[in-house]
């Protein structure tokens, strides 16, 4: 084993000992990745271990891997980075403003797989033979759609749709040019007086961006 990899499984058994929940206690995770990086590193200046190459990069690798969404998670936290889209292990694409590209990250389909058990977690679905395919909405809002064979011909296809806020109030909707000024006050009142309003719009319009 590597050292990210040695460091990962300190981590983890730690992680089970103390009880901590990854997902809704990640300060005391971070907390515990630095203090076993700490002993880690001392405990390699005598050679029996493998040494570190980048703290930094250990650090986040393994708190992503424990509290996170795995190889995936630097894409869920950059803000440019509008969707995520798995269409085999070995090619993970993202869009950024609007344009696919196809990122360096390679997944093995283990991988797919318990990233994909990860993510429905907490919305307390699931995928299998019975039901290959399933919608669900990730912590921060992002929808998440996955596919299995035979739905799909051969592997797992995860989609992830992120929810990027840009505005969180009408009159930054009006300053973006989404909505003139006019319309902002029609729908102020709209709401005030209690009247039904339809949103309806294609793929990432900013429907949800409205409604919130």
């Amino acid at each position: 084993m590597n050292a990210v990899a040695l460091v990962e499984s300190e981590v983890r058994e730690l992680v089970r000992r103390r009880g901590l929940d990854p997902s809704g206690e990640p300060a005391a995770v971070r907390r515990l990745v630095e203090e076993v990086l700490v002993d880690y590193d001392e405990r390699s200046l005598s050679g029996n271990l493998p040494q570190l190459v980048d703290k930094g990069d250990t650090a986040r690798a393994v708190f992503d891997a424990v509290a996170g969404f795995g190889p995936l998670q630097r894409w869920l936290d950059d803000p440019t980075v509008e969707e995520i889209w798995i269409n085999e292990p070995g090619r993970v694409f993202v869009a950024v403003h609007g344009r696919s590209q196809l990122t360096t990250t390679i997944l093995t389909a283990v991988q797919v797989r318990d990233l994909v058990e990860r993510m429905l977690k907490s919305s307390g679905r699931r995928v299998d033979l019975s039901s290959p395919f399933v919608d669900a909405t990730l912590p921060d809002g992002s929808r998440l759609h996955v596919a299995i064979p035979d739905i799909t011909r051969r592997h797992w296809a995860v989609n992830v749709r992120k929810f990027v806020v840009r505005a969180s109030h009408l009159e930054e909707l009006v300053a973006l040019g989404s909505l003139t000024a006019q319309a902002a006050r029609f729908l102020e009142a709209a709401v005030a007086s209690g009247l039904n309003v339809i949103v309806a719009g294609g793929t990432q319009a900013g429907k949800t961006t409205l409604l919130n």
